[in-house]
């Protein structure tokens, strides 16, 4: 692309500059889209648990809790986990009376979730399910 500036034919040389100011432009974009981005990205496992009216603290072992992800997955410590592996680690983690104290996401598909009771009431573990608690008893009208 050549410019001139007037009509000196003196100077038809054209010029060999390269435009920046869309690359500026692309490059500004992605730095707001990464910004934002970053600002939104959690960092840990954060799962919305179902509320309910009554949610008692039970005081369970770090190596007994289960949860299970939006997307099906199960996680036990923050670690994934095997369905088939939970019964044999509650098993090894207290030999008396094995538990497992189980957070469910809300938007956890419902076979996962029936897979993970069936699987531990057949293997005879106590199972505590986690909510979160009201705000407000929703029985009382405002």
């Amino acid at each position: 692309m050549a410019f001139s500036l007037g009509n000196n034919s003196q100077d038809d040389d054209p010029v060999a500059e390269i435009n920046v100011t869309p690359f500026v432009d692309v490059v500004l974009v992605l730095l707001i889209i990464f910004m934002i981005t970053a600002a939104v990205v959690e960092f840990g496992m954060q799962i919305g648990v179902p509320k309910t009216t009554v949610a008692t603290q039970q005081q369970s072992r770090e190596s007994n809790n289960i949860t299970v992800l939006s997307d099906g997955r199960l996680a036990r410590n923050g670690r994934e986990i095997n369905l088939y592996d939970i019964v044999p680690e509650a098993k090894k983690a207290d030999p008396e009376s094995p538990q497992v104290t189980v957070r469910i996401h809300r938007m956890a598909a419902w076979d996962v979730v029936a897979q993970l009771l069936a699987e531990c009431k057949a293997g005879d573990i106590e199972i505590n399910l986690v909510p979160q608690p009201l705000r407000r008893d929703p029985r009382v009208r405002r």
